[in-house]
């Protein structure tokens, strides 16, 4: 991972891991004050994992634009959907399950630009759209791509990967039950 862009943005980065900190939050992993040998003076911030962060914290309300990766828990999918649906910024998410009816239902009633499907958010390559919605884009159009063209189009990119039904155990519970019907 290469470094941010500026030392300002490398502290301000840092600013947001402290005040989730102060919020209560706990820092699993920490960047801070990450450097790489030979490049002492350069913008380096290690990846950073926050978890049980506060909704309630800057760090959480904020786009931080940094290797930084806040894990908040809840109770339901609704739970959920409502907290990123509820949100100002609409960049992008994730969801990671066994079960393809809650993957089409996420993809369908998230409002983010980005989603990943049993892969974390995919930052797309040039061909694909990329940006988000709500406060997060900037400007009126997503200027990335072919897609810059499509100034009044409201895209959502979906990255799914699922798991060989042959290699899962039939005992296993780890997707989400939709009430669909079983065949037996």
């Amino acid at each position: 991972m290469g470094p941010l862009i500026t030392d300002v943005h490398r502290d301000k980065v840092s600013s947001y891991v402290d005040i989730a900190e102060a919020d209560g939050a706990k820092i699993v992993v920490d960047g801070r004050g990450f450097q790489v040998d030979g490049h002492e003076d350069g913008f380096f911030f290690g990846p950073t994992l926050i978890d049980d962060i506060p909704t309630t914290s800057r760090a959480y309300t904020e786009e931080i634009f940094g290797p930084v990766l806040s894990v908040v828990r809840v109770a339901s999918y609704e739970e959920g959907l409502d907290l990123i649906n509820s949100g100002q910024f609409g960049n992008g998410t994730a969801i990671f399950t066994n079960d393809g009816g809650a993957a089409r239902r996420f993809q369908n009633e998230v409002q983010v630009g980005m989603i990943g499907i049993n892969v974390p958010i995919p930052v797309p390559v040039a061909y694909h759209s990329f940006g988000g919605w709500k406060q997060s884009l900037f400007g009126d159009a997503k200027a990335y791509g072919v897609n810059g063209f499509d100034f009044f189009t409201r895209e959502k990119a979906i990255t799914a990967r699922w798991l060989d039904p042959a290699t899962r155990h039939h005992s296993e519970n780890t997707g989400i039950n939709l009430g669909f019907p079983q065949n037996h």
